[in-house]
């Protein structure tokens, strides 16, 4: 028994160094030079924005701790890392089908005859009422060597998507720190806006004041009154809209974190944000290496195809190994002795032979499957690379709007001083003033914008480059 247990194990080793499908090996992928950007790179530039932390990145302390929060609380990354460990557990269940599973049994059974049963027995027949039978065994349960790999392919496939799991989680954590801080400069430029607004309507009611008390003297009209009116009231009707977009960012804000609606606490303003003075974007051969959704894509593909050999293995015969060994007896005390001995040794062959084409059907369907990840792994490159550029070209562009803004906004400013002082001083007409102010008043909402959208673009190149999850 135990020589031809040796030779089967042996025999079972020697086997199993066939597996059959494909194996895996990285699609060739042609990257560019270097990423599109309106001003040409520095060629061979290695260092990123991604290789920063994100607190290397947003300084803003208050916008830190929201981050950590959310760290610890998101319910999106808090499925992810749920999804991760069942990945790991059906890994753990996947690869135990590679090995023998043993279990023991034993069991007494204790039975009583009855002399007066279907067959009675005469008196004079001396007979014991108990008996008394135990067995102890240890099982080998049903065994499948695995001569041509089709567990080694199934658990490949299920540990390439644990990593898959694993990559996405941190694809969760990326888009959970860009979606914490856009939220929070959204916030922020709304406040900007606010104050604007508030000052504006300051400012309004004191030409308004100035207005009535010209009409009362009988210098101003009741139209240029109107007009007056007209500014403040525009001015004012800005601002429960300005709260209520406040109040429901909060709310969002609030979401990401994990904590039911209630108001956000503000760290710096809108001008105030230190952000890095340069975004160099790296190299882009580097970004297959740092996003973590093309390395995610990449595991889906790995997993496709181990699972054209698992597949394929079913072409070919399946070894099973199943058997006990043990005891039986009606004598407990010599349950374990050498002649009470059992033992069962039963290996199976089960060949295919008719399947109306499922098998081969089984194939094509792994084959598609892995087709459509690689095309799924490509297209995540390419959506990589686009925005990536697109990142780099908004936040040059918004820059310069942004520089050409603020010199508006100065012009406007100065225009409209000097246009109340020659209304004041009665050489111009109040309709000249008041077209100064409310130029002025749109384009420092619109500097608010365009600041903000300038964090924005660095929050969407950090995002873009895969940083954030380190």
């Amino acid at each position: 028994m135990k020589k031809a247990l040796i030779a089967s194990s042996w025999a079972a080793i020697l086997l199993t160094g066939c597996t059959v499908g494909p194996n895996y090996g990285r699609p060739a992928i042609a990257t560019p030079a270097a990423f599109r950007a309106p001003t040409p790179l520095p060629p061979g530039e290695s260092s990123s924005l991604a290789d920063l932390k994100w607190f290397e990145v947003f300084k803003d302390e208050k916008l830190q701790e929201f981050v950590r929060t959310a760290l610890t609380q998101n319910y999106d990354l808090r499925d992810a890392v749920a999804r991760v460990e069942a990945a790991r557990a059906q890994l753990g269940i996947t690869r135990s089908e590679q090995y023998p599973n043993f279990t023991a049994s034993a069991d007494i059974t204790t039975t009583r005859f009855s002399r007066n049963g279907s067959l009675p027995l005469p008196a004079n027949v001396v007979l014991s009422q108990n008996r008394t039978f135990g067995s102890a065994a240890l099982n080998l349960l049903s065994f499948e060597v695995d001569i041509w790999g089709r567990l080694r392919r199934a658990t490949e496939a299920a540990r390439a998507n644990l990593l898959s799991a694993e990559e996405t989680r941190k694809a969760v954590v990326t888009t959970l720190v860009s979606d914490v801080a856009t939220a929070y400069f959204n916030l922020i430029e709304l406040d900007s806006e606010f104050d604007i607004s508030r000052r504006t309507l300051a400012t309004r009611q004191a030409s308004l004041d100035l207005i009535r008390s010209r009409q009362n003297g009988g210098v101003a009209t009741l139209l240029e009154l109107r007009q007056g009116e007209e500014l403040v009231y525009t001015a004012s009707e800005t601002i429960p809209a300005l709260q209520q977009q406040i109040e429901q960012t909060e709310n969002t804000i609030s979401l990401l974190l994990g904590n039911n609606p209630a108001a956000i606490a503000r760290g710096q303003s809108l001008t105030g944000q230190d952000l890095p003075p340069e975004v160099p974007a790296g190299l882009p051969s580097a970004l297959l290496e740092r996003r973590p959704d093309i390395r995610a894509a990449e595991e889906n593909l790995v997993a496709a195809n181990a699972e054209i050999g698992v597949a394929k293995a079913a072409y070919f015969p399946q070894i099973s190994l199943s058997g006990f060994f043990g005891g039986q007896s009606n004598q407990l005390s010599s349950l374990f002795s050498k002649p009470n001995g059992a033992w069962t040794f039963v290996p199976q062959v089960t060949q295919p032979i008719f399947t109306a084409g499922r098998l081969k059907s089984n194939v094509k369907l792994a084959e598609a499957l892995h087709e459509s990840a690689l095309v799924e792994y490509e297209k995540a490159i390419q959506t990589a690379f686009a925005e990536v550029s697109d990142a780099l070209i908004a936040h040059q562009r918004v820059r310069e709007s942004r520089i050409q803004q603020e010199l508006l906004v100065g012009a406007l400013q100065d225009r409209t001083r000097l246009a109340y002082i020659r209304y004041r001083g009665g050489v111009d007409t109040l309709l000249n003033a008041l077209d100064a102010d409310r130029d002025q008043f749109q384009s420092e909402l619109n500097l608010a914008q365009i600041r903000r959208n300038e964090l924005l673009t660095v929050v969407q190149l950090y995002k873009a480059l895969g940083g954030g999850w380190q």
